[in-house]
């Protein structure tokens, strides 16, 4: 018997019900109006991620991309030599706790993008100098 695309219209209330009740409805911290990833969504991630497995994975994901990005743009400046960094960039996340803090504590922290702050922070902790 051949099932139809109306024979699978209950699944999402089914999957919806079954796992209701696997963990509490959280409210997500938003992203700024400009649809970059806020302050106040890392700081959750930070908060969240020894205890919960999504927020690891996420702010894991979040973390290695923006340094994983940073490291191919400086290495490309540096072949070019417009960039040269006197030690490895990182970032951990006690790292971005840390450049984030002074921005965690404004009331607009759902406005201020959060990568900037990190890649700023990154750059400087890694010692790169630009050519002019």
């Amino acid at each position: 018997m051949a099932l139809r695309s109306t024979d699978w219209a209950p699944l999402p209330f089914i999957l919806f019900a079954a796992f209701s009740g696997l963990s509490s409805p959280s409210v997500a911290a938003p992203s700024t109006a400009q649809g970059q990833v806020s302050v106040a969504q890392v700081v959750e991630m930070l908060d969240k991620a020894p205890a919960e497995r999504v927020a690891r994975q996420v702010l894991t994901a979040y973390l290695s991309g923006l340094g994983e990005a940073a490291g191919v743009l400086l290495t490309a400046g540096s072949d070019a030599k417009l960039a040269r960094c006197s030690k490895p960039l990182s970032l951990s996340d006690s790292q971005a706790r840390q450049a984030l803090a002074a921005a965690s504590r404004r009331k607009d922290r759902n406005e201020i993008a959060a990568t900037p702050l990190l890649l700023s922070d990154m750059i400087k902790r890694a010692g790169c100098r630009f050519a002019p």
